[in-house]
């Protein structure tokens, strides 16, 4: 992890580093037409696994938006509050919605391409990930079609700035049906329901004359928990980080105070 963070030629270290002004403009990038995917009808066309068109560009972009999911939460006084061991535990649980709600606000939309069934084109593509997570985790058509039926979606109730704040805070502190085991649960649980207050009195003030719209947003706080984290990972990081664990980076770049910035 060390030599990742301080190698020079990585997307993440010129981010962290603040070294890569382009990683902020995304507007080349048309969100909804480029980002349509029909689902396969066939089980077996769902399943096969897929790898992106333009590896480069959309890594540069996501590298971005993972930076400023990590410096939102640090951002949240409710959070800073919290000990360290709970901000980990709720960044363990959440940092998958979170992003795909980052890849939402930026508008940012990638290209998928089938991965050849045999060859040695496959195991480049692969990068071999059958051998690092140990059980053949590997980006899905299905799991790419459901994160981008999550974003247009997202898209479609056209959030504002606040509106996404606010939802990224509800996703926060709201991670799953169950929650992560945390030190601090009293205020843990206050901070999910001031959370939601916010979200709806944001939401009634921006729209007062949409009353369903509240609750179509609180929709998508369930349907961006079907995300999977392995896919974010393999999909957009793996051949990013190496061998490296996905959290372990996340937590470094949680607790490391000064280890970058991002631009908003």
């Amino acid at each position: 992890l060390k030599y990742f963070l301080e190698q020079p030629q990585t997307i993440l270290y010129n981010i962290l580093n603040c070294n890569n002004d382009r990683l902020t403009n995304n507007k080349h990038l048309i969100r909804y037409e480029n980002n349509k995917m029909m689902p396969h009808k066939c089980h077996h066309d769902q399943r096969r696994v897929v790898y992106l068109e333009n590896p480069e560009g959309t890594r540069r972009a996501v590298s971005n938006v993972l930076v400023k999911t990590i410096h939102f939460m640090k951002s949240l006084p409710s959070f800073n509050q919290l000990p360290v061991e709970d901000q980990l535990s709720l960044l363990k649980d959440c940092w998958a919605p979170l992003f795909s709600l980052g890849m939402a606000q930026e508008q940012t939309v990638f290209q998928v391409k089938d991965v050849p069934q045999d060859g040695m084109l496959k195991r480049i593509l692969l990068n071999n990930q059958e051998t690092h997570d140990g059980n053949g985790s590997q980006p899905t058509l299905a799991e790419v079609y459901r994160l981008r039926t999550c974003l247009t979606r997202l898209w479609a109730l056209d959030l504002s700035p606040k509106e996404y704040a606010y939802l990224k805070g509800a996703v926060l502190f709201n991670p799953g049906k169950d929650g992560p085991f945390l030190l601090h649960q009293w205020h843990y649980y206050l901070t999910i329901l001031n959370a939601y207050t916010a979200l709806r009195d944001v939401v009634l003030t921006l729209h007062p004359g949409d009353l369903d719209r509240f609750s179509r947003i609180l929709l998508m706080t369930s349907a961006l928990q079907t995300i999977s984290k392995s896919l974010i990972t393999e999909l957009f990081f793996r051949p990013v980080i190496g061998q490296a664990d996905m959290f372990d980076l996340l937590s470094e770049m949680l607790t490391n105070v000064g280890l970058y910035g991002a631009k908003h």
